[in-house]
């Protein structure tokens, strides 16, 4: 561990082992986040995410190693000291009905307050601007139970604001929400270290979306190796696919998503332009059937004004004026390959 290293790093972690009941999930971890960058924990299911960021944040301790947080040794700091360098969201959904929006981020301010825990003017301006930053102004008075899930965990990254730190720390904080309220909370944290200059290292099982929105990737491999760097990095060194690639799916190095692996059928010549074209390929795709150019016995032509598909073999043709009446057709027909 370098001096350097340190001075230049938000979190360094030196030759850091985490797990649980002397079992090791993760050894010897040696990397580090700088200020303002907005990372991505991702990994299968018992990897150990939750631990890693359990372990970051000092609720549990190291099996060995250190973390560094602004050059000085995690264990080094008490809880109260821990609480004003970083702040913590949690998988668990907050079971306090009768609290308000306002009283809840509230509590981010209470590792700056006196023993009573009261508020002063400025606390409660920090309040505002957090609950404001996540667009929660015309909910602060609302109890938690009269909002949406998608809201409330907005409420708890607001919170974590409050405490105003330089590292927010969050695990699976989209777990409960639907994917609109996904890509909102994933476009805030990403504002929130490239506006605001907060650090922020989350875990998800969203890969699509860190994909589309880290700085950096923390992947946990099948082998339980921690490899870092920008997505089209762990893209093209083809970590993505082999950490989540099975038999029913794969990552498309080419398009930068997972496809299914569907059964293969027939291929058919395809015709066609625009947007119509586009959402054909893809019905022809999850039906089996790869589009070619090429001639083949089987051949769709798209045309316009009125849209219609023109499926043809041989000498037989039909003509379908939806694509769903398409798709039902060419779902129930075993056709012979070319």
């Amino acid at each position: 561990m370098t001096v350097t290293l340190q001075s230049q790093s938000l979190l360094v972690t030196e030759n850091l082992t985490v797990g649980y009941q002397r079992r090791a999930l993760l050894q010897d971890l040696n990397v580090a986040i700088a200020q303002g960058q907005f990372v991505c924990l991702v990994g299968a299911n018992g990897s150990g995410k939750s631990t890693l960021i359990r372990t970051l944040a000092g609720l549990e301790s190291p099996q060995a190693g250190q973390v560094w947080l602004n050059g000085t040794p995690l264990t080094a700091l008490n809880a109260a000291q821990r609480a004003q360098r970083l702040s913590l969201v949690l998988t668990e959904r907050v079971d306090l009905p009768w609290m308000s929006v306002t009283e809840l981020v509230a509590l981010g301010r209470y590792p700056y307050t006196d023993w009573q825990g009261r508020l002063g003017p400025t606390d409660r301006q920090i309040v505002r601007e957090a609950i404001a930053a996540v667009g929660l102004t015309n909910l602060q008075a609302q109890p938690l139970n009269n909002i949406s899930d998608g809201e409330r965990q907005k409420a708890m990254i607001a919170r974590a604001l409050a405490q105003a730190t330089d590292l927010m720390l969050l695990d699976e904080p989209t777990a409960y929400l639907d994917v609109p309220r996904r890509v909102e909370v994933m476009q805030l944290l990403r504002f929130l270290a490239h506006q605001q200059g907060r650090t922020v290292l989350m875990s998800t099982h969203d890969l699509d979306l860190a994909l589309r929105s880290a700085d950096q990737l923390w992947l946990i491999t099948p082998s339980q190796r921690l490899v870092v760097g920008t997505p089209e990095e762990l893209a093209l060194e083809g970590y993505l696919g082999t950490t989540f690639s099975s038999d029913r799916f794969y990552f498309d190095q080419m398009s930068g998503q997972f496809q299914l692996q569907y059964q293969r059928r027939s291929p058919i010549q395809f015709t066609g332009q625009g947007l119509a074209a586009t959402w054909t390929e893809r019905a022809l795709t999850r039906l089996g059937f790869e589009a070619v150019q090429t001639p083949c016995p089987l051949r769709l032509d798209l045309q316009e004004q009125p849209t219609c598909w023109i499926l043809s073999q041989g000498d037989r043709q039909m003509q379908f004026m939806s694509l769903g009446a398409l798709s039902a057709h060419l779902q129930a027909l075993q056709w012979e390959s070319c």
